[in-house]
C-alpha cells in the first residue's frame, strides 16, 4: 500500500509562505485596506478575503495571520487553506499542489 505521507520539506515550506502568496494560490478575492496603519510590526497589513458572500477580515505578518473578527489566527499556508475553505489537512496541502517548493541548494 502506497504511503499518503507529505515530503517533510513541501510542508516545511507551506508553513513559511506568506499569507497573501498563499491566498493568491488558492484563487480568493482578497483586497488590502489601503487605510491600515500597523501598531506592533509595520510588515502588518490588513485584507478582506471575500468567501462566498461572507468577508473575514485579517491582519497577515509573512505567513502569521489572525482573523480579527473571530479573533483565531495561525501561521502558513496550510492553516490559512483549513482556516477559509473549512478543509482537513489533507485537503488544504493539495489545494497548493501549483505552487513550486523552491530548490534547496
Amino acid at each position: 500500500m502506497r504511503s499518503r505521507r507529505f515530503d517533510d520539506a513541501r510542508i516545511a515550506f507551506l508553513r513559511e509562505v506568506p499569507v497573501l502568496a498563499a491566498l493568491d494560490a488558492l484563487g480568493v478575492y482578497w483586497k488590502r485596506d489601503a487605510t491600515f496603519e500597523p501598531v506592533k510590526d509595520k510588515a502588518t497589513v490588513r485584507v478582506h478575503v471575500s468567501l462566498g458572500g461572507a468577508v473575514v477580515e485579517l491582519l497577515a505578518t509573512g505567513p502569521k495571520w489572525f482573523d480579527t473578527r473571530s479573533e483565531q489566527g495561525g501561521g502558513g499556508a496550510i492553516d490559512l487553506a483549513m482556516y477559509l475553505l473549512r478543509v482537513d489537512f489533507v485537503a488544504a496541502v493539495k489545494r497548493f499542489h501549483a505552487l513550486p517548493t523552491p530548490a534547496i541548494a
